[in-house]
């Protein structure tokens, strides 16, 4: 079976397609097209961009092993890759992620019945495997405690959507065929509600407001996404984030976040966007202090609270949707896990004590 992971993609899943290339025998482990605005670009570096944890070393060893694809054909590592090419890295094996084994790991199930069931996911547990991460998540815990889930468009079990691996909160899971297709229809139709609750950096000007901007993977740092502007605006995937300022905590907000849209860290990019980068969100510079002053006695306090929240503040809060079979409006909350609530308690005290202090 083979992997076909999309270049954009966020908190729904990609829509893949598997299977095996019965001429050759070769299993395909990335493909990605490239965007109308690629200028002419060397395979290998354009690898580098896409594949996470991917050295060049590596890249340009599959290249010199003839695993490397440019529409359908064999290319060395410095084939230049130009708008529209789809790229393929294909080896004699299935990748890892697939090959999945069952392991008891404990799940919060908030609810179940026989068409579904809703996780509530702690922070720090990958939702399925992929490079790096072929065991411990969340698919090998549910096929240890379910049977027969079906499987979506990337023959991941189970799995309607996803969330970052250090995101905590609601997903939904679906037990039957029908379940599976009716929720990937909604999450595609943009008729689910998903509301997340953040703490960003900075005071947020206004009570609400709309994102919108095409998001893509960054050209210059292939870990992060980037909303493209300017002449590359009509690149990427279109994304539309609906934020509510809930507090004002000082130096930081506290903000609900409505996804219209899902892709690869739509809010965390989203809000980086505007000037309100996640707190602790260490893939786009929230690890450190972006708003405050220079006192120590400060910096001490941001550290403090890198230690209680040792990850991006951000927890899906809410989930929404009809019910596959039923047709009946479901609604889901949960409460935000303690890490979350107790760094914001403790802005919540910095900011009563320096207004105190007025």
């Amino acid at each position: 079976m083979k992997l076909l992971p999309q270049m954009n993609s966020e908190n729904t899943e990609a829509e893949d397609h598997e299977d095996q290339d019965d001429d050759s025998g070769l299993y395909e482990h990335h493909k990605f097209v490239a965007d109308s605005g690629q200028k002419p670009l060397r395979v290998d570096k354009f690898l580098m961009n896409f594949i996470e944890n991917a050295t060049r070393n590596k890249i340009q060893k599959s290249a010199k092993s003839g695993n490397i694809y440019v529409n359908n054909e064999v290319v060395k590592q410095n084939h230049k890759v130009k708008a529209g090419d789809v790229v393929q890295v294909m080896f004699e094996h299935p990748p890892y992620e697939n090959l999945l084994v069952a392991e008891d790991i404990p799940l919060d199930i908030v609810y179940e019945d026989d068409t579904l069931l809703i996780i509530n996911k702690p922070a720090g547990l990958v939702v399925h495997p992929g490079h790096g991460n072929y065991s411990g998540t969340l698919i090998n815990g549910l096929i240890h405690h379910f049977d027969n889930l079906p499987v979506n468009s990337s023959e991941r079990p189970g799995l309607v959507h996803r969330i970052d691996k250090d995101t905590s909160g609601l997903l939904v899971i679906a037990k039957t065929d029908h379940a599976m297709a009716h929720l990937s229809k909604q999450f595609f139709d943009k008729t689910s509600e998903r509301e997340y609750v953040a703490i960003v950096w900075g005071n947020i000007e206004g009570e609400e407001g709309t994102i919108e901007g095409n998001i893509g993977r960054n050209p210059r740092n292939r870990l992060q996404n980037i909303v493209y502007v300017g002449d590359d605006a009509d690149n990427g995937k279109p994304a539309v984030t609906h934020w509510k300022l809930i507090e004002r905590l000082g130096y930081v907000s506290l903000v609900s976040c409505k996804l219209e849209t899902g892709r690869t860290h739509q809010i965390r990019v989203h809000m980086k966007y505007i000037g309100h980068t996640l707190f602790n969100d260490e893939r786009y510079g929230g690890d450190k202090a972006l708003k405050g002053t220079t006192f120590t006695k400060y910096k001490q306090f941001v550290d403090n609270c890198f230690k209680i929240l040792p990850r991006q503040a951000l927890h899906a809060k809410t989930l929404g949707f009809k019910h596959p079979k039923t047709g009946e409006w479901m609604r889901f909350d949960t409460e935000l896990p303690e890490d979350m609530a107790n760094c914001i308690e403790k802005w919540r005290a910095y900011a009563r004590n320096q207004l105190e202090d007025l």
